[in-house]
């Protein structure tokens, strides 16, 4: 007799999961049992390319375009989804966007992109997926170790107000969705190797950002894969409303 795996029978929406952290999360749940949708805005390719990772593990995974910055795009990824698997038992909230604008670059349309698809997208995507949500579900918004840096330069005021923004959402919706016997967390990762934070860093740069924390290297994915596994465990069905920093005490 084989042994259920962790996650067997869940379902699993992960935004912005064609690359980078989403796409090792979307691993590791697969990887303990849950059918994933692979959300995406523009990389079919590279979607289509975990979705078939997926499958080779013997999951179940379909991926599905949406811009899940604004609340059709929400409602249909939630649609799809279910068209697809039915229910939602695990959402994952980190397809976001990081530009860099001072107070006196800054402009509207920066301002409003970044509230939008960092904001309004994740929230209003939750909105959507709750009532196809059981009781026992987990939802995961993604925050930032920048929110407690104190050394932050200023051309990341906006996006760190917005995962400010996200912070407060965690923690007042674990209020209201705890009544459902929903638990909502946010991770909050400090500098990880991703393609998107090595783009257009100088070595040396790199090199000094890995030797300004304890361990004297960058985050893997798969360490914020592994996080986001705890928070969607039944080992964290207690754990609600919280920010888990994920750093490697780079940030504290």
């Amino acid at each position: 007799m084989s042994l259920l795996l962790p996650l067997q029978d869940k379902v699993a929406l992960i935004t912005g999961s064609s690359q980078g952290i989403s796409a090792s999360i979307a691993y590791k749940l697969a990887s303990q049992g849950a059918a994933v949708v692979v959300n995406y805005a523009h990389s079919a390719d590279k979607a289509q390319a975990v979705v078939e990772g997926l499958k080779a593990l013997g999951r179940r995974a379909v991926a599905v375009k949406a811009d899940v910055s604004g609340v059709e795009g929400a409602k249909a990824l939630v649609e799809e989804t279910l068209k697809h698997f039915g229910k939602i038992d695990i959402l994952v909230l980190n397809a976001g966007i990081m530009g860099s604008a001072t107070l006196s670059t800054l402009t509207e349309s920066f301002y409003d992109a970044h509230f939008n698809t960092n904001v309004k997208g994740p929230l209003f995507l939750t909105q959507a997926a709750v009532p196809h949500m059981p009781t026992g579900g987990r939802i995961i918004f993604f925050s930032t170790g920048l929110t407690i840096q104190s050394g932050i330069t200023p051309n990341y005021f906006v996006y760190t107000a917005t995962k400010g923004a996200v912070e407060q959402l965690t923690r007042v919706l674990a209020k209201e969705l705890g009544q459902k016997g929903i638990t909502v967390n946010a991770v909050s990762p400090g500098p990880t190797s991703t393609e998107l934070f090595l783009k257009g860093k100088p070595d040396r740069l790199i090199e000094g950002i890995k030797h300004s924390g304890p361990f004297g290297k960058l985050g893997d994915p798969q360490d914020i894969a592994e996080a986001v596994a705890f928070l969607v465990s039944e080992g964290a069905r207690w754990v609600s409303g919280s920010v888990l920093r994920v750093t490697g005490a780079m940030i504290v």
